[in-house]
C-alpha cells in the first residue's frame, strides 16, 4: 500500500463535522464513486480504492445517488461469463 500525504486546512474537519480519519475515508469513497460514475474505473477497482467491499460500495453509490449499473457492453459480458 502506498501512503500519500496531503495538507488541508484545519477548518475542513470542523466544517464537515468529521475527524481527520473519517474525512480521509469519506474522501476515498467520494473519489471512487466519482471516477466510477465517469466510467474511468470498474466497480471492483472503485470498491478497492474506497476501502470497501463491493456490496458496501454499491450501498455507498445509493447514498450518493449514483446508479450502480455503469457497465459497458464488454464489462457486462464479462460479468455474465463469471456468473455460475
Amino acid at each position: 500500500m502506498k501512503t500519500v500525504t496531503i495538507q488541508l486546512p484545519e477548518t475542513v474537519f470542523s466544517s464537515l463535522r468529521k475527524n481527520p480519519e473519517e474525512f480521509v475515508q469519506e474522501m476515498r469513497i467520494a473519489a471512487a464513486i466519482k471516477w466510477y460514475e465517469l466510467g474511468n474505473i470498474s466497480q471492483n477497482k472503485s470498491a478497492e480504492i474506497a476501502g470497501l467491499t463491493r456490496v458496501e460500495f454499491i450501498n455507498a453509490l445509493s447514498r450518493y445517488r449514483v446508479d450502480f449499473m455503469q457497465y459497458t457492453t464488454e464489462e457486462l459480458a464479462e460479468e455474465m461469463e463469471n456468473v455460475h
